[in-house]
């Protein structure tokens, strides 16, 4: 529930880290305050994004308060975010992690199919589904195609989508990806809204439904490879779609992405640009990259260099990283001791076998490009200095 943008301090600068931080901490105090401690599970990286679409369509720097210490900063306090566009993050963090809930309960997977843990998860879901629609009314948002996009989905998935003859596969991934891109799409165009720009209402629209469709592939590209051995429900699995297709429709949706941030009113564009444009790429490259190796794995041919797939060259960002194997979840109670832990930092403590599996810093992150704060330069030294060897130089790149 973390989310395709991930971004850390060694792709960010200073500046745009602190603020990335200030968005976070934000949306877990709201939730806190707003629905209590356990409503502060639905934190996640792409929910925030809102916050940050928000302030950035904002001249004025949007307000701060003052947070205790937590563990997360080093016991330190910190400014957080405090805005309509946190709260809106929040409500659209509720109900689209009480439509997964109930998604998971109606397939029955994992621990899901338990009696009791389907009876107290659909609870669960059933409060956060209220009060993340209280809390849209409170905002004037229309929570309906978030409420809607699961009941969608789950029908999409059990009815097969219709095919003209010679058609191909493109047209039911696109169909199946519509209920993501709808919601996504809803709660963008809102932080227009609540910026008092109206007029970005268009391609915010659009921009949610490139941010929508990248995140539903990369999440089945992700799984596609569990979903095969399990039997469960993949949309790449179920239209037809290869590796090499999938990566056609991600690299399309991120271009529509990117031409749509490209086309709004932001004042303050930083930050966005750095997540929406510059995280979502390299989160395309990782998960083609982790699924290309383990297309690979134990597939090693002779004039064929390990770790690499034919096609690809080595550092080609499609290309599978060629290092050791990654560790393998242990499962048990060490496996739900570290998920506990991943969920109380909000994803920034990963246990050993899920940094291996993604990598290290450079591994992960193609800083190619852009500079620290998403724009036009070069930052292939991401992983050197203290402000990530970009040249920002503490921010001075007016981050």
């Amino acid at each position: 529930m973390f989310g395709i943008v991930r971004p850390c301090r060694h792709v960010l600068c200073k500046g745009l880290y602190a603020d990335w931080m200030g968005h976070l901490c934000g949306l877990c105090l709201a939730l806190r305050d707003e629905h209590g401690h356990l409503s502060r599970l639905v934190t996640n990286y792409d929910g925030l994004l809102v916050s940050v679409l928000t302030e950035a369509q904002t001249s004025a720097p949007t307000s701060r308060r003052k947070a205790g210490p937590c563990a997360l900063r080093g016991f330190k306090g910190a400014d957080v975010v405090e805005s309509e566009g946190v709260r809106l993050a929040a409500s659209v963090s509720l109900l689209l992690a009480a439509g997964k809930v109930n998604d998971h309960v109606a397939d029955g997977d994992g621990m899901y199919a338990r009696r009791p843990v389907a009876a107290g998860a659909t609870r669960l879901a059933g409060r956060w589904s209220s009060a993340g629609t209280a809390t849209a009314g409170t905002l004037g948002f229309d929570p309906t195609p978030l409420t809607a996009a699961a009941a969608r989905q789950a029908l999409l998935e059990r009815v097969p989508a219709p095919r003209s003859p010679g058609s191909g596969a493109a047209p039911g991934l696109r169909e199946l990806t519509g209920p993501t891109e709808d919601a996504v799409a809803a709660a963008f165009a809102h932080t227009g809204v609540l910026a008092g720009k109206p007029h970005n209402r268009e391609g915010l629209e659009a921009a949610g439904r490139g941010f929508g469709r990248l995140a539903h592939l990369i999440d089945a590209v992700e799984d596609l490879a569990d979903d095969r051995a399990s039997g469960a429900y993949n949309p790449l699995t179920a239209t037809g779609t290869g590796l090499t297709e999938a990566r056609r429709h991600c690299d399309a949706a991120h271009a529509d992405l990117r031409a749509a941030v490209d086309a709004l009113d932001l004042p303050r564009p930083a930050l966005t640009r750095a997540l929406l444009v510059r995280e979502t790429g390299n989160a395309v490259s990782r998960a083609f990259a982790t699924a290309g190796s383990q297309a690979t794995a134990g597939t090693h041919r002779p004039g064929h260099s390990p770790g690499h797939s034919p096609g690809h060259p080595p550092g080609d960002p499609g290309a599978p990283p060629g290092r050791r194997p990654p560790k393998r979840d242990p499962g048990g109670l060490l496996s739900l001791a570290c998920a506990a832990l991943t969920c109380c930092t909000c994803g920034l403590y990963r246990p050993a076998w899920d940094e291996d599996r993604e990598g290290s810093c450079c591994e992960r992150f193609d800083c190619s490009g852009y500079d620290c704060c998403g724009n036009c330069g070069n930052c292939c030294s991401c992983c050197s200095g203290e402000d990530g060897g970009c040249g920002c130089d503490g921010c001075g790149c007016d981050c």
